[in-house]
């Protein structure tokens, strides 16, 4: 998950989608209300730590938070390297990525309805325009940055919807990952802060969706994956220039791409 949300374009949602986490996480998240820091003012230790393992699953969030602080601190570079000096061929990895997802979670709905078809197609619709924006100049004061990571996280857990695309967009991306680079804490922990805060609400929301209209968010986020894959569609012809001879190789690694996923989501499946 933090190697994708390094890319624009990619979500760590959809790797979440994938490897059969996601339901998991967007619960996991949304049962955080911080009750447990009631015992505290009453000089409890024991009832807060009771309430905080019951509240907050450390089993899963863990190794999670861990791989994705990991892979942020350590891929970062190794990805804007392959972007900088491979773009056709990564986005073409990625974009067998999306559709690979976007299958998978096509064959999870029980039902293929006009309900259905409607909210895949306004999805699409609503991704395909956003992605189509250009990134607004900004500044990177404490206040924006806060607001950016409120915002950008919310993306990060939708599959389809880049957060750090949303970052391209709000002027911070570059500025947030040379921060990552030179670890400078202050703007580090300053988004993380409103990160948490944007990620706390939103899934609330998104698990509300997930329990009492799994089918219609589930179509909307096939629309989502779909409407995203404008990004990476548009990188590879800027790369290659429409030549065949460049498109054969993109098209090789692609497919390679979609097999992977399909591949780790049927171990996966296996698994569980």
């Amino acid at each position: 998950m933090g190697s994708a949300d390094i890319v624009p374009g990619v979500s760590g949602g959809t790797i979440a989608l994938i490897t059969g986490i996601y339901g998991h996480l967007v619960e996991a998240i949304s049962k955080i209300s911080f009750g447990f820091v009631k015992p505290l003012f009453k000089g409890d230790l024991k009832g807060f730590w009771r309430a905080l393992l019951d509240e907050i699953d450390f089993k899963f969030f863990i190794p999670l938070v861990l791989g994705i602080g990991i892979a942020f601190l350590t891929l970062a570079k190794v990805v804007t390297f392959c972007m900088e000096n491979f773009t056709s061929f990564t986005y073409s990895f990625f974009l067998g990525l999306i559709i690979a997802s976007a299958v998978i979670l096509f064959r999870k709905l029980n039902s293929i309805n006009l309900k259905n078809l409607i909210f895949a197609i306004i999805g699409m619709i609503l991704t395909y325009v956003f992605v189509s924006l250009n990134p607004i100049a900004a500044n990177h004061s404490i206040i924006v940055i806060f607001i950016s990571g409120m915002i950008a996280i919310c993306a990060m857990i939708l599959p389809g919807i880049s957060g750090s695309f949303l970052l391209l967009l709000l002027g911070q991306y570059e500025y947030m990952l040379n921060a990552l680079h030179e670890l400078h804490f202050s703007e580090i922990i300053v988004f993380v802060v409103g990160a948490l805060i944007g990620i706390l609400g939103f899934s609330r929301i998104l698990n509300f969706l997930l329990k009492n209209h799994e089918e219609i968010t589930m179509a909307f986020l096939i629309g989502v994956m779909l409407g995203s894959l404008r990004v990476p569609g548009v990188e590879i012809i800027n790369s290659v220039s429409f030549n065949f001879a460049g498109l054969f190789p993109c098209l090789i690694i692609a497919v390679i791409g979609f097999a992977l996923i399909i591949i780790l989501e049927t171990r996966f499946d296996y698994m569980e």
